[in-house]
């Protein structure tokens, strides 16, 4: 079902079929709330045949594009728990939708507010690039236009800190050299708290609240 997406979505979800031909496509219904004032966001889900699911935005693009030009983001889980990666993806596009300091781009970071999953010390998204699956997916015709297709790799709060503390190369270097399996929710941060100083904890429950209609909130964090 398509759920009456636009044009470009359309496009996005053709872009995934054909980057996945074996997986099962399921344009899930769009996450309740304020968001659906603002944009029509639809998440694709793909199951495949192996290494898990692959969340996807589907309509992001209308909402943020400029010039013709914008980002669509992909979440890659072990675990098909729908309304968790629905609810982080339709935060992402909402946070990069507000434009100015919160537009989203390769490197910058966002909190979730919560563990990605049940039991995880992940709790932020570093945008990243889809290396798993190259750049036949990081590049999206779109009629009017192209998305590029970026990564949120789910990491902790260290490795946001010291992403920000060095660089977005450093970081990776550390993912790289410590063999992270990056869909398993209970892996070890490469980066240990005392590298970093400590932990200064901010949430963005109250962002989570604000996009579902739950009250009034600022975002919280910086890319």
């Amino acid at each position: 079902m398509d759920h009456e997406l636009s044009p470009a979505a359309q496009a996005m979800r053709d872009h995934l079929a054909a980057r996945f031909p074996d997986a099962e496509l399921t344009i899930l219904p769009p996450t309740p709330g304020r968001i659906s004032g603002r944009m029509s966001l639809h998440v694709a889900r793909l199951k495949l045949p192996r290494f898990g699911w692959i969340y996807a935005t589907t309509g992001l693009w209308d909402a943020t594009q400029k010039h013709g030009h914008a980002l669509e983001f992909v979440l890659h889980a072990s675990i098909p728990e729908d309304d968790l990666h629905v609810e982080t993806l339709t935060m992402t596009a909402w946070y990069h939708a507000l434009g100015g300091d919160h537009e989203l781009g390769l490197g910058h970071t966002v909190p979730i507010g919560r563990p990605w999953l049940p039991g995880s010390s992940c709790d932020h998204l570093l945008v990243s690039l889809p290396y798993p699956w190259g750049p036949e997916l990081e590049q999206c015709e779109l009629p009017g236009g192209h998305a590029r297709v970026l990564w949120l790799l789910p990491i902790t709060e260290a490795e946001k800190i010291y992403r920000h503390q060095n660089d977005l190369e450093a970081l990776e270097q550390r993912l790289e050299d410590a063999g992270i399996n990056p869909v398993d929710p209970h892996r070890t941060s490469v980066v240990a708290e005392d590298e970093i100083g400590g932990l200064p904890r901010k949430r963005a429950r109250r962002f989570l609240r604000r996009i579902s209609g739950r009250g009034p909130a600022r975002p919280s964090g910086t890319p």
